[in-house]
């Protein structure tokens, strides 16, 4: 039998709101990846993804910064219920707090490709750091990761233009 799993996107959110985790891989297959994230109130990187993503907005409202190929920050506002689709390796940031939940839908990465997060310097949106990522398995919540390494260097928050100290949040602490 071909695999074709269901998936009860409400249960899952009930289920990572209980248990204080971030993401619920559905699946992982070549051409496909889906999960359920969790909102993370510290979130302001922006992601810069090979692959396409489709997102659905499963509970709450997320506002989804995303930057313009002239570098210009805007924001797309996904109420609950509606969907977008973001073009491979357009950098955006999802938005959204704990307790709403997002469907995403990509591809799993190919050999060799790369995930990007960058941040900006709150004060005067100078480049402030990237980490880089080969993501083999979308489980190992590659996100969490990313902001692990640049919380915890007060050189990665810190910005050579202006010299502003991009604070750690409390929730990260």
């Amino acid at each position: 039998m071909l695999p074709m799993p269901i998936a009860d996107l409400h249960a899952i959110a009930r289920e990572l709101a209980a248990s204080g985790r971030r993401v619920h891989v559905m699946w992982q297959r070549p051409e496909s990846l889906a999960f359920v994230a969790r909102g993370r109130e510290y979130r302001s990187e922006f992601h810069v993804n090979p692959s396409d993503e489709i997102m659905y907005m499963i509970k709450g409202e997320m506002n989804l910064h995303y930057r313009t190929p002239e570098g210009k920050e805007e924001i797309a506002v996904l109420k609950e219920g509606c969907t977008i689709y973001t073009a491979a390796g357009i950098p955006h940031s999802p938005r959204f707090p704990p307790d709403a939940f997002l469907l995403v839908i990509e591809r799993q990465r190919r050999a060799g490709e790369i995930d990007a997060f960058h941040w900006f310097c709150p004060a005067c949106d100078h480049p402030l750091h990237e980490e880089r990522f080969v993501v083999a398995d979308y489980a190992t919540d590659p996100v969490s990761g990313a902001y692990r390494a640049f919380y915890e260097s007060e050189a990665h928050r810190t910005c050579a233009a202006c010299g502003h100290v991009m604070p750690r949040p409390e929730s990260f602490r």
